[in-house]
């Protein structure tokens, strides 16, 4: 149906999903530009460890792999969630997102365990400039990981009980926005962070 033949109240509920869709690109880009600027940090304080251990001394690639292969994964079942959307097919849609849901947990999981275990080493944030931009990266992903796990869940009892409807199903859209940048910005930080670390 063309935009002429709808209604006002359609055309208003069109364009306020279209105004929320370009608010919530400009936020990713924000985001972004927060993420390369914590990257510049960390990048700037790889030498500054003050005689404290090395990333190569304290990473586990098998950790950090583990994380990437749970948040990968994650990403593609967010992406069957969204072809759930597009069919109208809502207990797909439920049972994706939990699957999203469950990945994107353990994922959390091992992020805290490995921050544990830094710190119970003695390799907390404020051992040294090194530590605190690894731990500030890190930790600022994680949080994002955090409140995306927390929108999953929103979004979830919406679509149980409102079903699929036009601005669910734009919510749906902007949290896979969400959830896939998050992947993106994890592959950065495995690239950057981990494997430079342990070579």
């Amino acid at each position: 149906m063309s935009v002429m033949h709808l209604s006002e109240h359609e055309r208003e509920e069109l364009e306020t999903r279209e105004q929320r869709a370009l608010g919530f690109w400009l936020y990713l880009m924000g985001d972004a530009v927060i993420f390369a600027l914590l990257f510049a940090t960390y990048a700037i304080m790889i030498p500054g460890t003050a005689g404290g251990p090395t990333g190569k001394q304290l990473f586990n690639l098998n950790n950090a792999a583990l994380e990437t292969a749970l948040l990968l994964v994650s990403s593609l079942t967010f992406g069957f969630a969204s072809l759930s959307v597009q069919a109208g097919n809502r207990k797909a849609v439920l049972g994706w997102l939990g699957v999203t849901f469950v990945l994107g947990a353990g994922f959390i999981f091992l992020e805290l365990r490995e921050f544990a275990g830094l710190i119970a080493q003695g390799a907390g944030p404020d051992r040294s400039g090194f530590l605190s931009a690894f731990f500030t990266l890190v930790g600022t992903h994680g949080v994002h990981v955090s409140m995306g796990l927390l929108w999953i869940v929103i979004l979830g009892a919406q679509v149980a009980v409102k079903g699929l409807t036009a601005p669910v199903a734009s919510r749906l859209f902007r949290l896979g926005l969400f959830w896939h940048f998050l992947d993106i910005a994890w592959v950065g930080i495995f690239s950057i962070v981990y494997l430079p670390g342990l070579l």
